[in-house]
Order: C-alpha cells, then structure tokens, then sequence
C-alpha cells in the first residue's frame, strides 16, 4: 500500500503512526479473508491519477462501491466496462447536462477528470462485499483527513465539491481562504431532489478556475464503443 508520486511526502508521515499500522493490519486481513472492494492494487488510484500539484478540484465521497467489478478507487466512478451507471453518478450526469450540456455518456468511468486534476477521494478507501460502510471507524477516515489537510494548504485555489452531510462536515478543514467551497445535497436518488439539481456546480468550478488563471475541466465523459 504505498503511493509514489508527490503525495508520498505528505503520506510518508501518516505510514508511521499507530493508527495507520493497525489500519495496514486490519485491510490485509480483509483482503486475505474477505472479497474486498476495490482490488487491492486499486485502492490509492485517486492519488496516482491526481498528482498533489495537480489538483484543481476536489470530490469527496464517502466508500467505494461494494457490488463486483465497479469499484476502482475513485469515488463516483465505475469501471468501463460497467453497463449500469449507479443511481448517484446518472444524477451527477444529468445535473451536467443541465448546467453545461454534457451528453449523457453510457459508461461511468471518470478517470479523465482525475487526469485533469480532480481528486476524486473518498474517507473511506475499502469496504466488504455487500456491505456499505463496514470498514468504516478503522483508520481510513485519519488518513484521508491527511490528504484533505495537504490539498488545503496549497497555494494555488482549489474547489472542493462537498455533496451530503457527511461531505460537508470537512468542511471546517478547509482555512485557506484562496479555496471555493460549494456544498449540495447529495445526488443519490434520495436526496437528489433537495438541491443537487440545479447547483450549477460544474460551472461554478469552471469560472472560479479560470477567474485564478487556471485551466477549466473538461467534464464531458465521452461515449465507450
């Protein structure tokens, strides 16, 4: 479980504390006993696709997906092969539709966002088959505390997508008034309805990107043949 690029500085510190040891102890032995989401090599891939220099925007979620062969360890996003588009990431698509006019692709996988600089992180990295939540209160929320601290004292602006309670309740790490925070509702299909539609997000980040000088995000997903 390591990571080698720019955040191997920040993350260096965290792999020697208690806390993160008995995390390493308690996911091996999850993987070696359980089926566990996503694969093993997958875990960190939010942080190898979005190099800590390179993050423009971040999307916080809560676990991975537990159903097979969608969780890839980036929150929101299935693997490309995926026929179903989970409930909160067809919101997501039409609440892009809406603000930017994005077409609405047949595939979930989001990897070009992290490419151009969206963290895609969720609290918690692992979870059991099957079972949300259930690797929750083991150490993962600490460490992604971690990256959001780091993300937080950069220099350059950053947006922080805070979708639902759980999100939001990071916010009080965000102190560096250079940052946007936009906070929503969260686009599952139960609370959707509540403000996720209409937030205007997408377009928010990209004018508050370009207003600092920084590169927008292109969020059009395009169709898989």
């Amino acid at each position: 479980m390591k990571v080698t690029n720019d955040w191997q500085n920040v993350l260096e510190k965290e792999y020697k504390k208690d806390y993160y040891k008995d995390l390493y102890k308690f996911v091996l032995e999850e993987y070696q006993t359980q089926t566990i989401y996503p694969p093993a090599d997958d875990i960190f891939n939010a942080l190898h696709l979005t190099p800590l220099k390179d993050v423009k925007v971040l999307i916080l979620g809560q676990d991975p997906y537990h159903n097979e062969h969608q969780a890839h360890g980036l929150s929101f996003s299935v693997l490309p092969d995926q026929k179903e588009i989970p409930p909160s990431l067809q919101n997501i698509y039409k609440e892009l539709n809406s603000d930017l006019g994005c077409y609405i692709p047949n595939n979930g996988f989001l990897e070009k966002w992290a490419k151009q600089g969206v963290l895609m992180l969720n609290t918690v990295l692992t979870v059991r088959a099957h079972q949300a939540n259930s690797h929750r209160g083991h150490g993962w929320e600490k460490f992604t505390d971690a990256i959001i601290k780091a993300v937080n004292e950069k220099e350059e602006p950053v947006v922080f997508l805070l979708w639902g309670r759980p999100a939001q309740m990071k916010e009080k790490m965000v102190t560096n008034p250079k940052h946007l925070v936009l906070k929503a509702p969260h686009p599952s299909p139960l609370s959707a309805y509540r403000g996720f539609f209409g937030c205007k997000h997408f377009s928010q980040t990209n004018d508050f990107l370009e207003k600092n000088g920084i590169k927008p995000i292109d969020w059009q997903i395009e169709n898989i043949n």
